[in-house]
């Protein structure tokens, strides 16, 4: 049996291809960078593959498709709307993904971007490479209100991060545990209370149809004056537009995203061009430990249906033909 590896950040020789190989499998590799320089699609790749350890690349109806002999995909991750769920169900392909092992490196993640948000260091640092000296005033956290929308597994550590530093932490959930409400003083409230009190708001959701521009052009409007959007969820969950809007008019305050809706960020993008918006490229869970953790976690689980046993975090229990 074949498994197709398709993260960048998994090579030949590693821990997922001796794990793979020693189950007596066979791996191909095949990130973007080596589709690119084969000019092989995933298309023509995932055909007489039987699983696959997948990244974030778009496994779209076409591409599901196109595999006559695959059995599994095993998202390495804790979100899975890059591959078409239905299509694989539909196929009696399984689909795993590994939630929670990355909540810590997006959770800290966070935190670097609060703190670049709090105290504008990427706007310091270009005014000294500029050859400006400015020292404006920023902000501390302790004090301030953070607002956390999701209070799931990388939520609520979030929300315990703000905590720790002294913030008063708002949550919206649709089902809040109270467990967790009891245990950190976390304050359950509505979206739009959310937006209306917090200095800086994080966001912490799957996509799908019910959070697909969750944060839109009149959301932007209820945020306070000078408060900041955070998204390392999905990128498709703000209306980037209605927010450019927004941040050339000078509200809110700031943004900083780890994801947008068409990554990379076109050159043409318009939050290239508003210095009070800071972006990074999908980094919240590329530490060497999250990465290893996730990795490891979606082949055991590839292996798991391989062989014929449930895996523990199945996306469509339903698959099996």
């Amino acid at each position: 049996m074949r498994v197709l590896i398709t993260p960048p950040y998994l090579e030949p020789g590693g821990e997922v291809d001796r794990m793979l190989t020693a189950a007596g499998l066979q791996t191909v590799f095949a990130s973007a960078a080596v589709r690119r320089s084969t000019d092989r699609t995933l298309v023509e790749l995932i055909s007489g593959v039987d699983a696959v350890v997948a990244g974030t690349d778009a496994f779209t109806a076409e591409v599901i498709e196109a595999a006559d002999r695959l059995k599994v995909f095993g998202r390495c991750g804790a979100g899975y709307d890059n591959i078409d769920v239905d299509c694989a169900t539909r196929r009696g392909i399984a689909v795993t993904y590994t939630p929670g092992a990355n909540r810590r490196s997006v959770a800290e993640h966070v935190l670097a971007l609060l703190l670049n948000c709090a105290r504008r260091i990427p706007q310091n640092v270009a005014g000294v490479r500029a050859g400006r000296w400015d020292q404006h005033s920023g902000t501390e956290l302790a004090g301030t209100t953070l607002g956390v929308v999701g209070l799931g597994s990388i939520g609520r550590e979030v929300a315990r991060l703000g905590v720790a530093l002294g913030m008063s932490v708002l949550g919206h959930d649709l089902n809040p545990d109270p467990g967790f409400l009891a245990e950190t003083g976390v304050r359950a409230c509505s979206l739009p209370d959310l937006l209306a009190e917090s200095d800086f708001v994080t966001l912490h959701l799957f996509l799908d149809d019910s959070t697909r521009h969750l944060i839109d052009a009149h959301a932007l409007t209820l945020m306070k004056p000078g408060a900041y959007l955070i998204n390392t969820s999905r990128g498709e969950i703000v209306d980037e537009e209605a927010l450019a809007d927004a941040l050339a008019n000078g509200a809110p305050g700031g943004a900083a995203l780890d994801v947008v809706a068409d990554e990379p960020l076109p050159a043409g993008s318009r939050l290239r061009g508003l210095d009070n918006v800071l972006v990074t490229a999908h980094i919240g869970a590329a530490t060497t430990q999250a990465r290893a953790r996730s990795s490891l976690l979606a082949t055991r689980q590839v292996l798991d249906v391989l062989h014929g046993r449930t895996p523990p975090h199945l996306v469509n229990p339903g698959y099996a033909r």
